[in-house]
Order: C-alpha cells, then sequence, then structure tokens
C-alpha cells in the first residue's frame, strides 16, 4: 500500500577499519514513490545502497524490507532489482547470454521476459554483438534491463543515467517514470539535479556519512 515503508533504515552505522562511514542514518522510504538520494563521490549514499541490498552489513543498527531484517531474516531480498557501480558483464557474451545467466540463477523468468526488458530499455534483444563491444551507454542500457527483468516491486538505482548520451537519458528517465506508474518503489542516486528535480517524490542528501532531508513529499 502506498506510503507505507518499504524500507527502514534504523540508526545505521558503517565502519571501515577506524573510518566511519554513515553515522546512525535512519529513514523510511515509502512505497510506491520514488526517492531521491543526492551526495558527492565518498558521501556515503553508495554505501547505504549496498546495507540495503544486502552486499554489506551495518557495523551498528539494522536495515528492514518488507518487514524482514536484512542480514538476519534474509542475506538479499527476494524482490528486488538493482543496478550499483559499473554494471559487471562477461565481455565475450551478448547482452541476452548475459542475462539468461543471471537469470538462471534464481530461474524465476525465461527468454521472453528478458527480451521483453532488452527491448524497454531501447537495445535488440536479436543484437549479436558481444558486450565487449557495447559502447558505455549501451552497457548501462543493459544493466537497467537486468535490474527490471524480474518484474521486482523494489529498485535501487546507482547512478543509472552514467554514460548515457542525452535521448538515452531521456529514455531511461521515462522508463523510471513508466515503473512508478506500475507501483515500483524506487531509491534512486544522481549526481544531475534535473533528474531529481524531475522524476522524484522525496530526497534526501548524504555528506560525510550522515543523511539529511532535502525534500519530503507533501502528504
Amino acid at each position: 500500500m502506498k506510503n507505507e515503508p518499504v524500507i527502514r533504515v534504523q540508526n545505521v552505522s558503517k565502519d571501515f577499519g577506524q573510518e566511519r562511514v554513515l553515522h546512525s542514518v535512519s529513514r523510511d522510504f515509502a512505497s510506491g514513490m520514488i526517492h531521491g538520494i543526492v551526495g558527492n563521490n565518498g558521501s556515503g549514499k553508495t554505501v547505504l545502497m549496498k546495507c540495503i541490498c544486502g552486499f554489506l552489513f551495518p557495523t551498528e543498527g539494522e536495515v528492514t524490507v518488507n518487514g524482514k531484517v536484512v542480514g538476519r531474516d534474509m542475506d538479499f531480498p527476494p524482490d528486488l532489482g538493482i543496478i550499483i557501480e559499473t554494471p559487471g558483464f562477461l565481455p565475450g557474451l551478448t547482452g541476452v547470454k548475459n542475462l539468461e545467466l543471471l537469470a538462471s540463477l534464481r530461474g524465476k523468468i525465461g527468454l521472453r521476459e528478458i527480451a521483453d526488458s532488452i527491448r524497454r530499455v531501447g537495445l535488440d534483444p536479436n543484437m549479436k554483438k558481444p558486450v565487449g563491444k557495447y559502447s558505455l551507454g549501451m552497457r548501462q542500457r543493459l544493466g537497467i534491463a537486468q535490474a527490471i527483468m524480474e518484474n521486482p516491486s523494489l529498485l535501487i538505482l546507482d547512478e543509472p543515467f552514467n554514460g548515457l548520451d542525452k535521448q538515452g537519458v531521456l529514455d531511461m528517465r521515462k522508463l523510471i517514470k513508466g515503473l512508478k506508474t506500475e507501483g515500483k518503489t524506487i531509491l534512486l542516486a544522481s549526481h544531475n539535479q534535473m533528474d531529481i528535480d524531475e522524476l522524484c517524490d522525496t530526497v534526501c542528501e548524504m555528506d560525510a556519512g550522515v543523511m539529511k532531508m532535502i525534500r519530503e513529499e507533501a502528504i
């Protein structure tokens, strides 16, 4: 139901050795909305996203996704699509083959859904070119296709517009708006203020591991 918190971050701190990179971050992310996270490189936003995904575990505090604690009740939220940092693909295989390999890990979808997701991001599923010959923008589109191919209810998109040309950015903004219309909950990090202004219902800022609200949706 809209405005119920899908993600609850409670007093999360994260240390790497002697360095604390997240400082008691607390934030609820309501369902059916696009939540923007802004911040410079090194601000902690990617570390926070990795804690939500289960790639990292907090030193203190906890992250709850759909009522279950990440790292205790589950290692990885099951109904989640992600793109964090540069998507890693096998360079000698086509885009379809790469996504087929990833999809086989869970066995939830087949070739039809993979091809649909590739078309949805503006690529051709019949293209024989290996991913190693893709442009940066094409690789980014394929990363977004990977994130959406299993039709997850929750998406975490860390700088999804990296490497895209002007038309690519417009295409992906349209796609993300469409995903929201479908009822998805989306966490979006972007350096581009226009992306945040146009897409996001709420905006918070990370600065040196501390989160503060910039814009909360009016109720």
